[in-house]
């Protein structure tokens, strides 16, 4: 533990709060810059009955961020409010002109985006012009021409990557900052709404659905959020919610952050890319147990359909770029078809990277003629970079150096792979050979209820907190085999000197995965992670395989 917390920069009192924070150590919402202006404006809204527009983006952190606010609303008793949750294929991201006239025809006269807005300059002057005031929750970073920061015409920008704030942290997700505006106004206001100090806390299930989603850093407030918000998730009263678990069994009781990672986030994620994201939101607000049910029972079957598609569209891919590059000499692997919807593309995209090791670029068919995609970069590339060398290619493009979107031009289909492998050959950084640190090298014998505990006190795990990775040399597996319905998971069996048995296993994989040749009797190098299993309520010490070696 002492090494572990060394590798995280982790001494004296930095220490003790990360092994420990404390949940009042959260930061003052009002520091947020023009964190008053929203409230102030909000207030209003309640004040003279105004109908408030909360437009949410339509992935897992969005949902959760919609569920915040809605919630909010209800406490106080303002019933003067809508969800818009804009559908992914035929709206696309951010805010648009046809929702906004919708809305002005609705006389709404304040509108509050929720994970988008930022980028949406021409759209925040609409909203102006139509008499409505905006505004935005948004964690992306602003627009900048000519290094300068352009932001959107707007009552309050609630960003903290913004270049005027004074925030401590820029790592918040969207439903993070919902939070922190919900904060503020009880802060300020709750009293009135008759509302007790702290019944926020129960919001933070969402917080921590988002936050764990979203793969923010999983350090500082962010931290904070998530492991308070686990232990509302293990008493979240919430009937779709309640539902879901017991239908995808995992114990309520006993949720993990890879529970909400594996779990849920894929569920909620299912109702836009494979249908209407508001079932999403319904399924996490609707207090009616049976109507809950039905929208966790459905989600959980969109789920299932979408992990066929995927397969199905995999299978294709494998087989496309084997006719393509039979001498696997190209790095980016570019290739598409207008029968693949472009919603399930980035998933598709992510699952491909570790075999192609390389920028992936897939495309399909959106609405009418337009083709869209995704893409994810390799360690040497930058795929927002990729695609700016290849700028007349697109119609548009964006994203984040390591996973973008775009739209291709019809007649520039043919040329795309050529091109950004041209680009990926001119910017790509020189890789050196890959290695697999450890944070510690152990024995089967080592691995304990003690130490599992001990390592336990680092969660929830995330980003720039990652999960330790343990080397076991000279493991010598007692078993190897195939588990699961459909026998597509690996399980390698130890026996420690005591006689007891240690689990080691890997998801979706085989022994052909991996470069080592595994085999009962034989040793091999195993890295590791430890954890606590509760599957079908029976806690289990074991291992999840990383690489073996």
């Amino acid at each position: 533990m002492e090494r572990l917390l060394m590798q995280r920069g982790l001494s004296g009192e930095a220490r003790e709060k990360f092994l420990r924070p404390v949940f009042d150590e959260n930061h003052d919402p009002f520091l947020i810059h023009e964190m008053d202006k929203a409230v102030a404006r909000i207030f209003s809204a309640i004040e003279k009955k105004e109908k408030i527009i909360i437009f949410s983006d339509y992935d897992a952190d969005g949902i959760p961020g919609a569920v915040i606010l809605h919630d909010f609303f209800k406490k106080i008793g303002y019933a003067n409010f809508e969800n818009y949750i804009p559908h992914r294929v035929l709206e696309g991201f951010g805010l648009n002109d046809a929702a906004i006239d919708g809305f002005a025809k609705d006389n709404a006269k304040l509108i509050i985006t929720i994970d988008c807005g930022t980028a949406n300059i021409a759209e925040a002057k609409n909203i102006k012009k139509l008499g409505m005031d905006l505004i935005i929750i948004d964690h992306h970073l602003p627009t900048l021409i000519d290094m300068k920061e352009i932001l959107p015409t707007a009552v309050a920008v609630l960003n903290h990557k913004r270049a005027a704030s004074a925030y401590p942290e820029s790592i918040l997700c969207a439903s993070g900052l919902c939070y922190k505006l919900v904060q503020a106004f009880l802060q300020k206001h709750g009293a009135q709404f008759g509302v007790k100090a702290g019944w926020e806390k129960w919001l933070l299930d969402m917080v921590a659905v988002a936050t764990v989603s979203d793969m923010v850093p999983m350090i500082g407030e962010n931290r904070i959020f998530t492991k308070y918000g686990l232990t509302v998730l293990q008493k979240s009263p919430r009937p779709g919610l309640q539902k879901l678990l017991s239908i995808i069994k995992v114990n309520q009781k006993t949720i993990t952050e890879d529970d909400v990672s594996f779990m849920i986030s894929p569920r909620v994620n299912a109702a836009s890319r494979m249908g209407v994201p508001t079932d999403a939101f319904r399924m996490l607000v609707e207090t009616d147990a049976a109507q809950a049910g039905a929208y966790a029972e459905h989600l959980n079957k969109i789920n299932d359909e979408r992990k066929v598609v995927v397969a199905q569209i995999v299978k294709e891919i494998k087989k496309q770029w084997k006719q393509i590059d039979p001498e696997k000499k190209r790095k980016v692997l570019v290739t598409g078809n207008p029968d693949w919807r472009p919603s399930l593309l980035g998933l598709i995209a992510s699952s491909l990277m570790d075999e192609h090791d390389g920028p992936v670029f897939l495309w399909g068919r959106g609405e009418g003629e337009t083709l869209k995609g995704s893409c994810r970069a390799d360690a040497a590339s930058d795929v927002v970079a990729l695609m700016r060398e290849c700028a007349e290619h697109f119609t548009e493009y964006g994203g984040h150096a390591k996973s973008g979107g775009f739209a291709v031009k019809p007649d520039h289909v043919d040329t795309l792979r050529d091109a950004l492998e041209a680009a990926y050959v001119k910017l790509a950084k020189p890789q050196s050979e890959k290695e697999l640190a450890a944070d510690a090298v152990l024995s089967i014998d080592d691995i304990t209820g003690e130490l599992t505990d001990a390592v336990s006190m680092l969660a929830p795990f995330g980003m720039d907190n990652p999960k330790p990775v343990f080397l076991f040399q000279r493991a010598t597996p007692s078993d190897v085999k195939m588990f699961g319905k459909k026998k597509d998971h690996l399980k390698l069996e130890f026996k420690q000197s005591n006689g007891r048995m240690v689990s080691a296993i890997a998801f979706f994989s085989s022994p052909e995965k991996f470069s080592a040749h595994i085999e009962a009797g034989m040793p091999l190098s195993l890295y590791a992670n430890l954890e606590k299993s509760f599957f079908l309520g029976r806690p289990e010490i074991r291992l999840r395989i990383v690489d073996i070696q």
